[in-house]
């Protein structure tokens, strides 16, 4: 146990960090790879590789992601700045590679050197966004709110490129979530709302798999392949089988013809094998980490920890929303993981390190800490 009278930086840390918000986190770490023991082996099989592949690579990808994330959450807010400012540059940089030079998966150029980039740019253009925001309340001789604005057009349009609807839509709420906290003119909301809906019809119109999804999603019985909502439909039926209790660790029969069982997917397993009940008491630690972030945000003092808190917690609960979601057919398909359960080393680390960044923000610092200029 370490004493409150100890004067050290890991003593500092324990006694300033929300250590709930920490326990939960890691349960979710462990929940994810025993999920994984019960979605991944199924696919691994069909490609030809060992039964615990994934298994293994997942506990592989947790050892750094427990680092990043324990190694960021003693960060000051100053430190998580300027970290967010290299890391947003440097995905950004990345994306642009990948459109020219990366890997094309199902249409899209999302990957390059191994890792998706746009995952990383995610926590970082919070950070920034929300600093801009904080400072252009905080300063009103500062424009600061119109970099803020312009910083989403500049992040989302190399995602439409690739194309990534997906992490588009995500940052675009998001960022929707921070502007309406800063408090901006109500001309600015309708223009807001303006664009998104120009955005969504423009889409709709020119992009034909997202015009089939949406359709499919409205009218199942619309178009001729039954492939097109074959996922979906069969992790609707999964969440059917499983019922309240599940069949058994192992029973599920469903995952095995489900492609993305181990990723996109891994909440339609849990249902078949563990039950609506395993389901529900997973949303339930996904929602006490949204509200205690919430909470930590309102009652922190320095407007740019509010903003980025209240910024990171929407990203975590609108990614976990948005794959819930979709398993159980309440919108379109996305290609969108469930955090710290889903496959994936770039979403892990990636969701790590927003969760640290989380962490840091929303530590207990005394005023003098909270009173230091915002700047980078």
């Amino acid at each position: 146990m370490v004493s409150r009278a100890e004067r050290s930086q890991f003593a500092d840390w324990w006694w300033t960090v929300d250590r709930w918000m920490l326990a939960a986190i890691a349960t979710l770490m462990v929940i994810g790879v025993v999920l994984a023991m019960a979605g991944s082996p199924a696919v691994a099989e069909r490609l030809g590789l060992s039964t615990f592949h994934f298994v293994n690579r997942q506990v592989l990808f947790l050892i750094p992601a427990a680092i990043v994330l324990l190694g960021t959450s003693f960060a000051s807010p100053r430190a998580v700045r300027r970290g967010a400012l290299l890391l947003y540059f440097a995905g950004m940089g990345l994306i642009l590679l990948a459109l020219v030079f990366g890997v094309e998966v199902k249409g899209s150029r999302r990957w390059i050197f191994g890792i998706q980039p746009s995952e990383f740019v995610k926590p970082a253009f919070v950070i920034l966004a929300a600093w801009a925001f904080s400072e252009g309340a905080r300063r009103r001789d500062v424009p600061a709110n119109y970099l803020a604005i312009l910083l989403l057009p500049a992040t989302i349009i190399p995602l439409i490129l690739q194309p990534d609807f997906g992490q588009t839509m995500l940052i675009t709420l998001v960022w929707a979530g921070l502007f309406f906290m800063a408090g901006l003119h109500w001309f600015w909301v309708a223009g807001l709302f303006g664009a998104a809906a120009g955005g969504i019809l423009i889409t709709y119109k020119f992009v034909p798999h997202v015009r089939l999804r949406i359709e499919k999603f409205i009218d199942p019985a619309s178009g001729t392949a039954a492939a097109d909502t074959f996922q979906v439909d069969t992790a609707l039926e999964s969440f059917i089988s499983g019922s309240w209790f599940g069949k058994g660790p192992g029973e599920g029969s469903l995952k095995r013809i489900l492609p993305d069982s181990h990723t996109d997917f891994i909440f339609a397993v849990t249902g078949e094998e563990f039950g609506i009940i395993a389901c529900l008491l997973i949303v339930s630690i996904f929602g006490f980490i949204v509200l205690r972030g919430l909470f930590g945000a309102a009652r922190n003092e320095d407007p740019f920890c509010r903003f980025a808190a209240a910024g990171l917690v929407m990203l975590f609960g609108l990614q976990s929303a948005i794959n819930m979601s979709v398993n159980l057919h309440l919108m379109p398909a996305k290609g969108m993981t469930l955090p710290f359960i889903s496959y994936g080393g770039s979403s892990l680390l990636s969701l790590a390190l927003a969760m640290g960044f989380l962490i840091s923000v929303t530590r207990r610092r005394p005023r003098s800490s909270i009173a230091e200029p915002v700047a980078l």
